[in-house]
């Protein structure tokens, strides 16, 4: 009975994880932005960019140039998660189709993703204390943001409390992960009796559905930033949208 529900907890959060996440891509993608409005000392062709977006994404560079503090936890909890989500990999995927380099890297990343998740919870831990102490913070702060840190700090502990203490049975975890992914419909493996892991898959099911919806988003939302990804050419070249571009023909209002 568990196993099914999580079997159809899981369908239904990537289903709605995706659909809203294109639409949300979707929106930013078509929203209009008239007016060149870079951020200066902006890169003045498209290359420049690139490599401005790259920095920003790879290195949060504006935020290690406005707060140190901030970019170290900061930093701190984002590669830790991507090195937590890349050890993840294994449990959805087949090794007999995995090409050798790829999976050789996965296995690679296997110990150094074991102690990310320390890094993870130590930044997630350090934010949320400064959302607490730093006043100014505090003040901007509303109850989803100390929320969501929250549901994230939980998720981290309960998976490092699998990992050393209440050992869950990692083989049948993935049999179950395998068998959703090959849709063995109202066929699936069951899931290990563990309190932990029930917590910790409970928790990633609420941060899948919430996900679309909150300010999680600013992940696929930084490449959408009017600020970040303009070329700084108002004086070169003219931007225009279409409704701008209606007007000044006379076919539009």
């Amino acid at each position: 009975m568990i196993t099914t529900i999580y079997a159809l907890a899981f369908y239904f959060a990537t289903i709605l994880l995706i659909v809203g996440l294109a639409y949300r891509i979707y929106e930013y993608a078509t929203v209009p932005a008239p007016l060149n409005i870079a951020t200066t000392p902006a890169p003045t062709t498209v290359p420049g960019v690139w490599l401005r977006m790259f920095r920003e994404v790879a290195l949060f560079e504006s935020l290690f140039k406005s707060n140190k503090w901030t970019w170290i936890f900061g930093y701190m909890f984002h590669v830790g998660l991507a090195l937590v989500l890349i050890r993840h990999l294994r449990y959805f995927l087949d090794p007999r189709y995995v090409p050798d380099l790829l999976w050789t890297g996965l296995e690679l990343v296997q110990p150094i993703g074991k102690y990310a998740g320390f890094a993870m919870i130590a930044g997630l831990v350090g934010l949320a204390l400064r959302r607490i102490l730093v006043n100014r913070v505090r003040y901007i702060s509303s109850p989803s943001d100390h929320l969501m840190l929250l549901l994230l700090i939980v998720i981290g502990i309960s998976g490092m409390v699998m990992q050393y203490i209440d050992r869950t049975d990692i083989i049948s975890l993935k049999n179950f992960f395998m068998s959703l992914a090959y849709f063995n419909l109202f066929d699936w493996q069951p899931l290990p009796d563990s309190l932990p892991l029930m917590v910790h898959l409970t928790l990633i099911l609420i941060l899948m559905i919430i996900f679309p919806f909150s300010k999680l988003l600013h992940a696929p939302g930084v490449f959408f930033s009017p600020t970040r990804n303009q070329v700084d050419n108002p004086r070169e070249k003219r931007r225009m949208v279409a409704w701008t571009r209606a007007i000044e023909s006379g076919s539009g209002k």
